[in-house]
């Protein structure tokens, strides 16, 4: 017999998630859906705009995301009118997107993914002296893993316990069967999650640095950057360096470390060595070293083979709506290409069922229409297949690309943790990517910044000239890769002004539903054959599902621009998980 487990709203992410699996009698899920509960619409609120502003208002599709989306609509306007901006520019974009990616990747492990392999509870009872030695197995020289420095760890989560609760730590499954690490490597993992918020605001600094201000900075305009003083002063850019270094620091004496334990001790766990039924992966360049050398790679993989790495089609990209709350209007075509995209809103709503209530017991829940609409979210295909995207598709992707950089990281942790290539396509894999990513960055990022310092001797251009003719049409997009995966902005510009936007991000990619011809998304099928060990305590889905580092703000989201009250919501404490 079957039963159906709704985990809503999946905490620890940007935005609204819901997530509802079908279980067999041994509690093997064999169907899952995906769905964001919020209408998609800024893509309508940048029509009829002046194109210059469309990078300024698509930042705030997300409050985490800000960047890539200001530099996609940037970008994307530059496309369309034949604009390439000066080297300096481009550089100067790169070391912002630099300090994302950074930023991105330690918070998404520590703040929201890491108490999915960190039993808090374990840690306190870790001895700090033994804790200490172990740090040293993954590192010559570890960070805040001292007996001292572990000790006032424990302390300071202890004191929250005395006062009868555990802070920001609350409400988790501590002392799941699926946790692997030992109390004293959770108390490591604890100590680095507590490092992180220095750590982060470093790496907030450095996008600010050039960019104004994080979140939603405003150095960038069509043709290039306006941060012109700060390029040209010698204290601003050894200050982005200097900072840059602390974070990698952090990446190479913590993060990296971490992973490879983590690595080590979850390889049996049978719930994180499986996770990516779907293997078809795309990813696209970015991160620029210097002229016309980017350090990520372009490019698509079926089937999960790395022996071969085929092209992109840009015209193969589509979106459907079969299975999404919206309606294409004055077509038959059931997937459109993104320069002739809809977001029109079709909302059915839900029906009445049964699902195990967090007593494990059947109780009256609102389920989703599977049948019908289920979902705020489009459904990407490329050449009607669904595709992974991500740090897993950018690490995927470089392999088969031989990337050098890519390659040299991948092939160290596989040997450091002993695991085969094939752990890779796994839930532990997709974890492992963003920290492989972020190493990759780490080591070699600095050749942006010489790159700018060395152009700067010769060109201090910073932006280049361009007109709008209002008596042409045009159409340009911006396709690159961002923390969260393939990013790409569509848009269409008639009368000088804009006549369609869309944004094909992420998270659509990868958190999208079922297409007309049944075929999964990614967060779908990463699900499906997953075992539950407790129904009432689902980690294996959270834990499945935040791999993908989920940023539903970016894929659905809702703007009232008079002020009126959209909708209210009653979350019941009982099902919020952290």
């Amino acid at each position: 017999m079957t039963k159906r487990i709704v985990v809503d709203p999946i905490t620890r992410i940007e935005g609204h998630l819901r997530i509802e699996v079908i279980v067999d009698e041994n509690n093997v899920i064999v169907d899952a859906f995906s769905s964001s509960t919020l209408f998609r619409g800024l893509e309508t609120i940048i029509k009829n705009r002046d194109p210059r502003d469309a990078g300024f208002i698509a930042q705030r599709i997300c409050g985490v995301c800000t960047y890539s989306h200001y530099k996609a609509g940037i970008t994307a306007v530059e496309n369309a009118l034949g604009i390439t901006p000066p080297l300096n520019a481009l550089l100067v974009r790169s070391l912002m997107n630099i300090a994302l990616f950074l930023h991105d990747h330690v918070v998404h492990f520590y703040t929201l993914h890491g108490l999915d392999w960190c039993d808090i509870t374990s840690a306190l009872k870790a001895d700090p002296a033994k804790a200490a030695k172990i740090a040293f197995k993954y590192t010559d020289y570890p960070i805040v893993a001292g007996e001292d420095e572990l000790k006032a760890v424990q302390k300071r989560v202890s004191d929250f316990v005395k006062q009868g609760a555990l802070g920001p730590f609350n409400n988790g499954y501590w002392g799941h069967k699926t946790y692997r690490l030992s109390p004293e490597q959770n108390l490591i993992v604890l100590s680095h999650y507590l490092k992180l918020l220095e750590i982060q605001r470093e790496a907030a600094k450095m996008t600010a640095i050039f960019g104004a201000k994080q979140p939603h900075p405003q150095s960038l305009t069509v043709g290039g950057v306006t941060s012109v003083m700060d390029i040209l002063d010698p204290t601003r850019l050894a200050e982005w360096q200097f900072k840059f270094e602390k974070v990698k620091d952090f990446v190479d004496r913590a993060y990296y470390p971490d992973l490879v334990m983590a690595g080590i001790a979850f390889k049996d766990e049978q719930s994180v060595i499986k996770g990516c039924g779907l293997r078809n992966f795309i990813a696209y360049e970015e991160i620029l070293l210097s002229k016309d050398k980017n350090l990520l790679s372009t490019g698509v993989v079926l089937n999960g083979d790395i022996s071969k790495l085929h092209s992109i089609n840009e015209d193969l990209i589509k979106e459907e709506v079969t299975h999404s709350w919206y309606q294409y209007e004055n077509t038959k075509e059931i997937q459109l290409q993104p320069y002739d995209g809809q977001t029109n809103p079709d909302y059915t709503g839900f029906k009445d069922g049964k699902s195990i209530g967090p007593e494990g017991k059947p109780i009256d829940t609102k389920l989703l229409d599977i049948s019908g609409k289920y979902s705020w979210i489009k459904s990407p295909r490329y050449d009607q297949m669904p595709m992974e995207v991500g740090p897993l598709a950018s690490v995927v992707v470089g392999l088969a690309a031989k990337n050098p950089y890519i390659t040299e990281v991948a092939t160290k942790f596989l040997k450091d943790t002993g695991l085969p290539l094939d752990a890779l396509f796994s839930t532990l894999g997709r974890t492992a990517a963003r920290c492989i990513e972020a190493k990759v960055i780490v080591d070699n990022g600095l050749q942006t910044l010489n790159s700018l310092i060395e152009n700067l001797k010769s060109d201090k251009q910073t932006c280049a000239p361009y007109i709008i003719d209002k008596d042409k049409e045009y159409k340009g997009r911006y396709i690159g890769q961002v923390p969260r995966g393939m990013l790409s902005h569509w848009v269409r510009i008639k009368n000088g002004v804009v006549e369609n936007y869309q944004a094909v991000v992420p998270s659509t990619w990868n958190a999208g539903p079922r297409d007309a011809k049944g075929q999964k998304g990614p967060y779908e099928m990463s699900l499906i054959g997953t075992q539950v060990a407790d129904i009432t305590q689902p980690l294996e889905i959270i834990r499945t599902i935040h791999s993908f580092d989920p940023c539903i703000a970016c894929s659905v989201h809702m703007m009232d621009i008079k002020g009126n009250t959209i909708s209210e919501y009653s979350v019941d404490p009982a099902f919020a998980r952290i």
